[in-house]
């Protein structure tokens, strides 16, 4: 876990190794963590708008050897895949796991939090919760459970997806680069993960205020 969050707190620093060490690889291990934290629903801890940002930020350096339009295709494509993965899962699993009381692999809290979070916003969750870690991962799970039709869904995820990885990666290449980002990434990376948590916090803390009768 350590290792975990040195990663993410120093992703410039570990980009540019992985850069230089896998090459034309890279492409290929950005593409399976999108996918992965998007589409399997047991690894929601692993980075997405910090990894988003920071890709961006080495797309804008000098020779560079990541594209900044051939990886926003790519990992546009990864956040797709997934979350398509993952409503198909919660589509044939999902009701199980709901039905059972323990579960070694997933954290039920956060699935009742998510299926919370849907029923509140409906169809435009698996857009909002692209913006959300954890959420992120549960929202098209709990779609699918909740038999959303896959028409719909698809046109969610689809809109979600170019919004989460263009953002976050056009956010990293404009500003990536300057002094003061270089400086403080630590910090930055940090403000990136409140500010993705608070939506969250402030869904968490206004369900607690709620009479149980509105719940």
């Amino acid at each position: 876990m350590s290792k975990l969050i040195d990663i993410l707190l120093h992703l410039d620093r570990y980009l540019n190794g992985w850069a230089a060490d896998f090459g034309g690889w890279l492409y290929v291990l950005l593409f399976a963590v999108v996918f992965a934290e998007t589409g399997l629903v047991v690894t929601p801890f692993l980075p997405g708008d910090s990894l988003l940002f920071a890709v961006g930020a080495l797309a804008a350096t000098d020779g560079s050897p990541i594209d900044v339009w051939l990886v926003g295709a790519l990992l546009t494509v990864a956040a797709i895949i997934g979350d398509a993965v993952n409503y198909a899962i919660g589509r044939r699993i999902g009701p199980k796991i709901f039905a059972s009381d323990t579960s070694r692999l997933l954290n039920k809290q956060h699935l009742l939090k998510a299926q919370g979070f849907y029923e509140r916003h409906g169809g435009k969750t698996i857009i909002l919760a692209r913006f959300i870690p954890i959420f992120r991962t549960f929202a098209p799970f709990v779609a699918g459970i909740g038999q959303m039709s896959y028409a719909r869904f698809a046109t969610y995820n689809v809109a979600g997806a170019f919004a989460w990885v263009w953002s976050f990666l056009m956010l990293g290449h404009q500003f990536g680069g300057l002094p003061f980002v270089k400086k403080n990434f630590t910090y930055v990376i940090f403000a990136i993960i409140i500010v993705s948590v608070m939506p969250a916090i402030i869904e968490f803390i206004r369900a607690r205020r709620e009479p149980p009768s509105s719940r």
